[in-house]
């Protein structure tokens, strides 16, 4: 996310990292620079001049000055002051309420908001255990209210039907009854767009919330908006009283400012923001962890929690507990391995959390090509038989010829796949009993990656 502005940032970091010592000469310096990249990227005027204001304050201190590694010092007050500027840690969503909780979703049309309220959803009901009805306030575009439909059949939870014909106000009290007779936990309450703001749509949303008492008044806001989305949020702010801000499109090429200006704009905590377009692409706002991910140090911490999330432990427990018995590691266990990376978000979701050193070696990978790489892996498998993946010495020419017309690939694709399978079992072999602690001594005296048995990923 905010490539631009990740990448100056980063630099930046570099260069005063490595300064011996900090004076008030490198310091305007580098107050300058930063400057320039956070108004490239968008971020509001008065959130610049206030966040320069407070990095010259400390970075002028006697910590700094004092410090026998001053440009880490400095380093630390940059990334602090940055997080500061969009909240403090993590702001998590208020469900202290009578059943159902209210949760009223504004913003303008495009932001996202109705795919959003389907992410929230998925994210109450699985990591809150909650039970979660979703509603239309939307009679101005009927594709909204089936929109909202398929993606909350999609995300596991109920929805509450609504017409064209209705008055949002209505559609909204049928949802709350409704809500409380079946013992829901959380009611969302997808709201209309406009492509601007109008005087229509202020009044609408303002007798919405006066109706529903909402728990929680949510303004979905597109981070690719720039310049735009703070003046959209300040409209917003002055119509409701905002609890709490959602980032969406975090994940495309935005310049960043967005995340930097809405939350000193508005004064409401960034509680979640919008990472893929997949239903799970939804994390909770740490401004801590996301000024570190900006100045280009990523986020491991994040890292982790996806890869755990995507892998499921009891297959996992299964395969360790079957190659230490010494059964043959199968093609049914290569496409599990296989499928449960792509249960991780993908290969640039996660490259997208590692420090930017880091992610510069693997940008240099096309990930676009290893994921159709992957797939076609998982299309070869799909098309053998069940004995096939069982035995894969059965797969000789006729097979091969008859799993690749199956597959839509040519016969070298699945001799590619069968050689890096059998790598991969060698592998599985050596890590039976001792073998594990011998082959990491193997593997760490040879020089680069010559002689490390390919991945299927």
């Amino acid at each position: 996310m905010a490539s631009a502005l990740t990448d100056k940032l980063s630099r930046l970091v570099k260069e005063i990292r490595g300064q011996a010592r900090i004076t008030e000469a490198n310091v305007a310096d580098m107050l300058r620079e930063v400057r320039m990249a956070l108004l490239e990227a968008d971020v509001a005027l008065p959130v610049v001049r206030d966040f320069i204001a407070r990095v010259k304050e400390k970075a002028l201190g006697q910590d700094v000055l004092g410090s026998l590694t001053p440009g880490q010092a400095l380093v630390s007050i940059v990334n602090k002051e940055l997080a500061a500027t969009m909240g403090d840690g993590v702001a998590d969503i208020n469900l202290a309420a009578q059943p159902p909780a209210v949760i009223l979703m504004a913003g303008l049309q495009g932001a996202g908001k109705t795919t959003t309220t389907a992410k929230l959803a998925k994210h109450l009901m699985e990591r809150r255990g909650k039970k979660v009805l979703t509603v239309s306030g939307d009679v101005y575009r009927p594709a909204a209210i089936e929109q909202l439909k398929t993606v909350t059949k999609q995300a596991g939870a109920e929805w509450f039907p609504s017409t064209p014909d209705q008055k949002p106000v209505d559609i909204a009290l049928a949802a709350l009854d409704y809500a409380k007779k079946h013992y829901f936990d959380v009611l969302l309450v997808d709201t209309a767009g406009r492509l601007a703001i109008d005087e229509a749509l202020m009044r609408e949303i303002k007798d919405l919330h006066a109706a529903i008492h909402p728990v929680e008044t949510l303004f979905v806001v597109d981070a690719m908006q720039g310049q735009d989305a703070i003046n959209t949020a300040k409209a917003f702010k002055e119509a409701l009283p905002l609890t709490g801000i959602i980032l969406t499109k975090l994940d495309g090429d935005s310049r960043g400012g967005a995340a930097l200006s809405v939350r000193q704009i508005t004064g409401a905590p960034i509680k979640f923001a919008g990472t893929s377009e997949k239903l799970d692409g939804l994390e909770v706002f740490d401004a801590e962890r996301h000024a570190g991910r900006v100045l280009g140090m990523g986020d491991i911490l994040a890292l982790v929690e996806q890869v755990t999330a995507g892998v499921d432990m009891a297959s996992a427990q299964k395969l360790a507990a079957k190659v230490k018995s010494g059964a043959t590691f199968d093609l049914n266990d290569f496409l599990s391995q296989i499928q449960q990376m792509r249960q991780m978000g993908g290969l640039s979701s996660l490259m997208d959390k590692l420090p930017s050193a880091m992610a510069a070696k693997a940008s240099q990978v096309d990930m676009g090509r290893v994921e159709k790489d992957i797939k076609r892996k998982e299309g070869i498998i799909h098309s053998m038989t069940p004995k096939e993946r069982a035995k894969p010495e059965l797969i000789k020419a006729t097979r091969k010829r008859r799993i690749a017309m199956g597959a839509g690939v040519q016969v070298q694709e699945v001799n590619r796949m069968l050689k890096e399978f059998e790598q991969m079992q060698d592998m599985m072999k050596k890590m039976k009993g001792g073998g594990m602690m011998k082959m990491m001594k193997r593997l760490g005296g040879m020089k680069g990656m010559g002689g490390m048995p390919k991945m299927p990923f």
